[in-house]
């Protein structure tokens, strides 16, 4: 089997290539460095059955010469970031969907699996008011503000998916993944664990966006490869949707301040409003936890690492990366592309 990632030299691409290819899989990495980077695949390019291809998924052409070449795909090709999203609306929604459909259209020519990448973003506001966890069954409340651009496209990328599996009988999975983390993931493009740990290391404040009371779960990236792996190979979920998280809840107040504690830092956190980190209209939600008993039930899935396993990982691999400074998560080598990669 050779699987098609594209964003395949993004952070959950490089992870899932890493695990691909441990099961014997032979990889194709899709990516037009954008977000992505080299540096996060280049301890694979001299693996037997792993392939670098430089290309975007808004390149149709691309995409079905990929596709072709493969036997299933994880398209987690997106725009990406909240600041990124928040600024390009336009490439944000044409991306995402133009993209999607690009995707889709080669695996039902080819006869392809396909698993998409979603996002927690798509359930928009808190329809339970912090009372409970999200489940795919959900309604979607969407607010009025242009980040809300990010999870309609999304959206949109889900219903085609699944329109897809019913009209036409392509074998889909949809997977909305819940702030996963881990090593390689780049704090650049607003992401909020390594941004802190990043912080903390340098003794610098810790910027807290809005007053810190928001609640959010934290998702080895180790086992959110492992949930779509198990997904793509478990018949059952084809045309359906699932949650990828971790049900340990969060507020980031409190996560700012278990970074410093574990880092030893000397750091303060300083709180930052919403409107001035991302400018005027931007709207957030207090509660944005998963419930993950449909993947479990269907997989056997289970989180392996608690939030304080997760962060002493980030820290030990961050710490001496501060010091060399190497280049993460950015087209660094390349230079500036075209505008998708991993989500």
């Amino acid at each position: 089997m050779k699987a098609l990632i594209t964003g395949g030299a993004g952070f959950i691409g490089s992870h899932l290539a890493e695990a691909l290819l441990a099961c014997e899989r032979e990889v194709v990495a899709l990516d037009d460095l954008s977000t992505g980077s080299l540096q996060n695949i280049l301890h694979l390019m001299r693996r037997p059955g792993f392939e670098f291809a430089l290309g975007s998924i808004m390149d149709e052409e691309a995409v079905d010469r990929a596709v072709a070449a493969c036997d299933v795909v994880f398209h987690l090709g997106a725009a990406v970031g909240v600041r990124l999203v928040f600024e390009q609306p336009v490439r944000t929604i044409e991306t995402n969907v133009k993209g999607t459909q690009h995707i889709l259209d080669a695996c039902l020519r080819h006869g392809r699996k396909a698993l998409i990448a979603s996002t927690s973003e798509v359930y928009g506001k808190d329809v339970h008011n912090g009372t409970g966890r999200f489940r795919e069954d959900d309604d979607i409340t969407i607010g009025p503000s242009i980040r809300w651009c990010y999870a309609t496209s999304k959206a949109l990328d889900e219903f085609l998916a699944r329109a897809c599996w019913s009209d036409k009988g392509l074998p889909v999975v949809i997977a909305r993944f819940f702030n996963t983390v881990g090593p390689r993931q780049s704090p650049a493009y607003g992401m909020v664990m390594p941004r802190f740990v990043e912080q903390a290391l340098q003794n610098k404040p810790l910027t807290v966006y809005g007053d810190g009371s928001q609640v959010r779960s934290f998702t080895w990236v180790g086992d959110a490869v492992e949930a779509i792996i198990r997904l793509m190979e478990t018949r059952a979920a084809e045309g359906d949707v699932f949650n990828v998280g971790s049900e340990e809840a969060i507020t980031i107040g409190n996560l700012a301040e278990r970074v410093r504690r574990m880092t030893g830092s000397s750091s303060e956190t300083v709180f930052v409003p919403y409107e001035e980190a991302y400018g005027p209209g931007f709207e957030d939600i207090k509660y944005r936890v998963p419930d993950i008993n449909k993947l479990r039930k269907l997989t056997g899935y289970a989180p392996t690492l608690s939030i304080d396993e997760i962060l002493e990982r980030v820290i030990e691999y961050t710490r001496p990366r501060l010091s060399s400074r190497a280049p993460q998560g950015r087209g660094d080598l390349l230079g500036p592309l075209t505008w998708s990669s991993i989500l």
